[in-house]
């Protein structure tokens, strides 16, 4: 598939929203990014896509393309805008995968309207997380999104210096390329002197909130859901080491109560890279084009 992007803008209630195209193949793909992310990240899955797919990645309210989309936020109203983008595609159904935060949202348009979604794929993401009873949600968001919440309030002198920084990062050191790079370089904005990524505060701390209040709304969608879903996990977390964010005895309980909820690891990918790197990407490819290639349930 080609990886030249073209940009749409999908009426949505309150304005624009901006979706990247890759290909003009008759089978769609709708793939949702994460919560301080933009659709840019998807660049390697439409890379790894054959020739008879089209990728539609929107950029959600309050980031990349769609920064100026006002409020207010939340995992359902992104998922209303996610359903839009699939009414809008004209190709009746979409598969439709979501990573991090963008993997409730994929959840909830999943329950909204299951015709139009014949597979979900979750993408280290999608499971509610728990939240002690009494607990301040501010300092929740603050405490689990710390360093992204700092990124979003520095600015950088050069473009140059914005690269250094996320060449730094961790979790991309090892899997920095040129896909990486048109991510990171997607969403920068300001003047020179001052530059700074396009991402909303507001809008990631509001959404943060919600994922954390959203648990029986998420864990409702799950029991019910109707199209076929496979929750692809990696090993590593947020800063490229074990353990992985839905690893453990959480994702064994989740195994439990959702018998027919598919499950599969992403060898040796972290948070970001189970995306980003080539061969993780090449595997979601597979896995969204093809359901004879998804582990059995249970399994």
């Amino acid at each position: 598939m080609s990886i030249v992007a073209e940009q749409l803008d999908v009426p949505v209630e309150g304005g624009a929203l901006r979706v990247l195209r890759f290909g003009t193949g008759p089978s769609v793909a709708v793939a949702v990014h994460g919560i301080a992310g933009s659709a840019m990240v998807w660049r390697a899955l439409a890379r790894a896509l054959p020739a008879g797919w089209t990728l539609l990645a929107p950029d959600l309210r309050g980031r990349g393309g769609s920064a100026g989309l006002p409020g207010p936020y939340g995992i359902r109203r992104h998922a209303a805008d996610v359903v839009r983008v699939i009414e809008h595609a004209g190709a009746g159904t979409a598969v439709l995968a979501g990573h991090s935060f963008g993997a409730y949202v994929a959840l909830l348009a999943a329950e909204a309207r299951p015709d139009l979604v014949p597979r979900l794929l979750l993408l280290d993401g999608g499971l509610p997380m728990p939240v002690p009873e009494g607990a301040d949600l501010d300092q929740m968001v603050a405490a689990i999104l710390g360093p992204t919440l700092t990124r979003l309030q520095q600015t950088f002198p050069s473009e140059e210096a914005y690269l250094d920084f996320w060449r730094g990062h961790p979790a991309l050191t090892a899997a920095w390329d040129g896909d990486v790079e048109a991510y990171v370089r997607y969403d920068l904005t300001g003047p020179p002197g001052g530059l700074r990524t396009g991402v909303s505060e507001e809008a990631v701390r509001d959404d943060g909130r919600d994922l954390l209040t959203g648990g029986l709304a998420q864990e409702k969608a799950l029991h019910g859901l109707d199209p076929p879903a496979l929750l692809l996990t990696a090993p590593n977390g947020t800063l490229g080491q074990p353990p992985g964010l839905l690893r453990g005895p959480m994702l064994e309980h989740w195994r439990g109560q959702l018998p027919h909820l598919r499950t599969e690891l992403v060898p040796d990918a972290n948070h970001s890279t189970i995306v980003l790197r080539p061969d993780a990407a090449a595997l979601v490819a597979e896995r969204i084009t093809d359901p004879a290639t998804w582990p059995a349930a249970g399994a």
